[in-house]
């Protein structure tokens, strides 16, 4: 496969879970009627961003994936449509619970399973009471229409969990997003720079990067609130954008690009012909210590 279109998808919660499912697929039916082979919705899009707060009981939202009604209802979705999707969802398994997603090919079949490496944990973004971090790696699966690497929103800000995935030949990187205003300061807004961090992962790694985030408004238990400024985009092997939305839209962006074109420009620029592996070892450690040691 060498022309692919990418989409990105963002949307706003319904009332409750059916109807917000019922929209999700709608937007996943749009993007493939506009040409889109590989289709991305946002992190945890079944439902509301539930870490706002900590709540013992929203931990019971998390199944296995034998048992996800949501993954095997868009596993079905992608094979009707022969389409591409990462489904994200929140993971069970066994004692343990992980923000996840399933990588569904066009055919339906679950490729496998990414489990978030990152966690973040801060007013608004209580993750670490809900997730504990991933422990699959960073993926990239083969799949009808290329390499695909995805990482889940907080990963998105560490330019080492992009390289990883463009290191295993990622044709192009996903990242399903939830994020917004900032409790802590509500006058805070990271959107511009949440963008500007990926448009580097996308150019540094001359690889093109497809971010759903969500939109609206989500009310937390303890009187809080979230807005999330959407803003999802395509970027280019350039960083530059390829396609957009809009803060409060729901909707569809898509962008053709050229695999095999891509891949012969990221070949001829050299960044990975001419890395360094052996002087990087204090990215192995927390403090910068060389070789991994302080």
């Amino acid at each position: 496969m060498t022309l692919v279109t990418l989409a990105a998808t963002q949307m706003a919660i319904a009332s409750n879970e059916a109807d917000t499912l019922d929209r999700a697929e709608a937007l996943v039916r749009d993007a493939a009627e506009k040409g889109a082979q590989i289709i991305l919705l946002q992190e945890l899009f079944a439902g509301p961003y539930f870490c706002q707060d900590e709540r013992p009981e929203d931990l019971m939202r998390a199944k296995p994936l034998n048992d996800c009604k949501v993954a095997a209802r868009f596993a079905d979705l992608a094979r009707e449509l022969g389409v591409v999707m990462p489904i994200s969802f929140y993971e069970e398994a066994n004692m343990a619970r992980f923000n996840s997603l399933a990588m569904a090919d066009a055919d339906g079949q679950i490729l496998g399973i990414y489990r978030k490496s990152h966690i973040p944990h801060g007013s608004g973004y209580q993750e670490k009471f809900y997730f504990s971090p991933g422990d699959t790696g960073f993926r990239v699966w083969e799949t009808a229409f290329g390499k695909v690497g995805a990482g889940i929103c907080w990963d998105q800000w560490f330019p080492e969990a992009a390289r990883a995935m463009a290191l295993q030949g990622a044709d192009v990187l996903l990242y399903p997003t939830a994020i917004g205003s900032e409790l802590f300061d509500p006058a805070a807004d990271t959107s511009g720079h949440w963008r500007r961090v990926m448009q580097g992962h996308a150019g540094a790694n001359l690889v093109p990067l497809v971010a759903s985030n969500r939109i609206g408004t989500e009310q937390g238990h303890n009187g809080t609130s979230m807005t999330f400024y959407g803003t999802s985009f395509i970027a280019g092997i350039e960083g530059e954008i390829l396609a957009d939305l809009d803060r409060t839209t729901g909707g569809v962006a898509v962008a053709t690009v050229d695999f095999k074109q891509l891949a012969e420009k990221r070949a001829a620029w050299g960044i990975f012909r001419d890395r360094r592996p052996d002087l990087y070892g204090p990215l192995l450690s927390l403090d910068g210590g060389p070789n991994g040691k302080a």
